[in-house]
């Protein structure tokens, strides 16, 4: 136990790049978590005598257009992007998931029809099939979380037939069948554990997918709709004055990459410290 443990914090200690990313997601979590106490101004607030202000004391990242105060609006920017990210990763990991284990454990025909449709959703972009998603139901916050999620459902769902097609075949599983348990039993209680580390592997990465292409869809005006405070809608709003206030594009775009690239690094670190093969590699 103890080897295991010193192993372990041996591995952690290497990993640096997946603890920073870590570092920066959880500030990223405080920052939209407490956006009421730390944001300066209503992000929504206009004052018109200070439109394209550049970076003061009193704006720490000027103001935009309308003389809305930018460090407010990319902090509860931050909320929405996390908020899209979470939920819409949810729909896709928890979809994926049950029609993973359905395809996985029972195969046959139900195996051919899942994996088929996931195929067809597969051969298109994320961002195309969110913006068809979009184009049918209409822009809003909860349609933009559910097209991500259907956009994030066949990746999710082929890991999870694929750890099923090992998992299902291991000596413990084909023990609890020959000793009569149902089937809803087996997946609960000895199958579903032992997949769960590439699902959640998965969905840290997916984050980072989730909140660029919420931003994608915002800056085309088929995400987050105004006044709300977006990443993707504050570039948007921003094209049109880049070189007269090039800080309302520099911000947004900045709060985009260092949370993706938190993401992207964590999920790295994650798999490092799940995977059995790249954790014995590394020590």
């Amino acid at each position: 136990m103890e080897m295991k443990l010193k192993s372990l914090k041996q591995l952690v200690r290497r990993n640096r790049v997946g603890i920073i990313g870590g570092v920066c997601i959880a500030v990223v979590i405080i920052v939209a978590l407490f956006a009421p106490v730390i944001s300066p101004y209503d992000p929504d607030a206009m004052q018109v005598t200070k439109r394209n202000q550049e970076p003061n004391s009193e704006h720490p990242m000027g103001t935009d257009r309308f003389g809305r105060d930018m460090l407010s609006r990319v902090i509860y920017g931050a909320r929405v992007s996390l908020w899209v990210g979470v939920i819409s990763v949810g729909i896709g990991a928890v979809g994926g998931l049950i029609l993973g284990l359905l395809s996985g454990y029972y195969g046959g025909s139900i195996d051919f029809i899942i994996m088929r449709v996931m195929d067809v959703l597969f051969a298109f972009p994320s961002i195309l099939l969110a913006l068809v998603i979009i184009a049918i139901l209409g822009p809003s916050l909860n349609n933009t979380m559910i097209a991500i999620g259907i956009g994030n459902m066949p990746t999710f769902t082929r890991i999870a037939r694929a750890s099923i097609l090992s998992v299902k075949e291991q000596d413990y599983v084909q023990a609890a069948l020959a000793l009569g348990s149902k089937d809803r039993s087996v997946i609960i209680r000895h199958i579903l554990p032992n997949i769960l580390a590439p699902i959640i592997v998965q969905a840290s990465l997916a984050l980072s997918g989730a909140i660029r292409t919420e931003a994608t869809l915002s800056f085309l005006g088929l995400g987050i709709q105004p006044p709300t405070a977006s990443w993707g809608s504050m570039l948007s709003e921003s094209r049109r004055y880049m070189e007269l206030a090039p800080w309302t594009a520099i911000f947004p775009a900045l709060a985009i990459m260092v949370t993706v690239l938190s993401f992207n690094l964590f999920g790295d670190g994650l798999r490092d410290l799940l995977d059995p093969k790249l954790r014995h590699r590394q020590l």
